[in-house]
């Protein structure tokens, strides 16, 4: 008998052991699930500014913090983007939704709130946590104070020019542009040129480098010498403008003549600097404030320089810009950077 109880107590033990195995693996198993992170485009990857910025940032974002990464290109047929935005809600292994599209606003601002178990991140625009989406705790927003970085742009294009006439190239008329162009004249009027000499043009128009090249050839027998694109795909056609006729060009959010180098040396030579909006950078450390439990969501960030926007320092900077322009820009920049300098902005 007493064997028996024996027997009986250690199967009692045994059994014991392997359901807290398996409540362990169980546990185990619930923490190490992947997190799914889309990034909605509503557009394609290749424009080598705005959009790759953003994909580079996500990717290396993945690479360090383990969230498996995927993109929908939702193309530039605007019918095709709410079913987009909407299969992405839908599907129960999407945890995070990046898009920095005002024209995802909309919806985001309506169904944020209906997917509190989803999170959203929205770059670029600001969200409007007071009234339109006051309930909107699982969303994240940064931006960019594009007109600081414009500001340095439109300096150097004034410093440099030799016309006294530059230009600029926008993809479509609407706010976050218009930040860009009003720290643009800002920083052209700094530099000595009238404002009515910074030409401007709107494309209407994030993926038309005909139009680009049409607009910057226009502007270039305008007598502009310099032209800064802030079109996004667009933008390829103000380069291609400015290798044609023998002038300048500025390109934006990334180092847009290092990217090209690769691919057209001939093309980044002309491209003597770039805004940039570092939407890698920001989406980078939006994850890793995530990933540390300490992004602060519910609110809207705005980033300046030298975090968020600046200008390009490359080799293409450094071989054409004179000491004395050298000397001009890093001594506005840390006047900007200590609120010596305010910048104008549609905001």
């Amino acid at each position: 008998m007493k064997t028996r109880r024996i027997t009986i107590l250690s199967l009692l033990v045994i059994g014991s052991i392997l359901l807290a195995a398996c409540g362990g693996a169980a546990e185990s198993a619930a923490e190490e699930e992947v997190l799914t992170v889309i990034q909605l485009v509503n557009g394609t990857l290749g424009d080598k500014s705005f959009t790759d910025s953003a994909h580079r940032g996500l990717v290396q974002a993945s690479a360090e913090f383990g969230f498996t990464h995927i993109v929908n290109e939702a193309g530039s047929d605007p019918a095709k983007w709410e079913t987009a935005f909407m299969d992405a809600l839908v599907d129960p292994d999407i945890d995070v939704l990046v898009t920095g599209s005002g024209d995802m606003m909309d919806l985001l601002v309506e169904n944020a709130p209906l997917y509190p178990e989803k999170y959203f991140i929205m770059f670029d625009n600001p969200v409007d946590f007071e009234d339109a989406c006051s309930d909107c705790g699982n969303v994240y927003a940064v931006q960019y104070m594009q007109n600081e970085g414009s500001y340095l742009a439109g300096l150097y294009a004034g410093l440099m020019s030799e016309t006294g006439m530059i230009g600029a190239v926008g993809g479509k008329d609407i706010p976050v542009i218009q930040d860009f162009l009003v720290g643009y004249k800002q920083g052209a009027v700094d530099a000595g040129l009238a404002e009515e000499n910074v030409l401007i043009q709107f494309a209407e128009s994030w993926g038309d480098p005909a139009k680009g090249k049409e607009l910057a050839l226009t502007m270039y027998q305008q007598g502009a010498d310099y032209v800064f694109q802030v079109a996004g795909g667009t933008g390829i056609g103000v380069f291609q403008a400015a290798e044609e006729a023998g002038k300048w060009a500025i390109g934006v959010d990334s180092d847009q003549a290092i990217i090209i180098e690769e691919t057209d040396p001939d093309q980044a030579a002309v491209i003597a600097t770039s805004m940039l909006k570092n939407v890698d950078k920001s989406l980078y450390r939006a994850f890793k404030l995530f990933h540390e439990g300490t992004l602060p969501w519910g609110t809207n960030e705005a980033l300046g320089i030298p975090d968020g926007v600046g200008l390009a320092y490359n080799k293409f900077y450094d071989e054409y810009t004179p000491q004395e322009v050298k000397d001009k820009i890093a001594e506005m920049e840390a006047k900007v950077i200590a609120g010596e300098i305010v910048i104008a902005t549609v905001f």
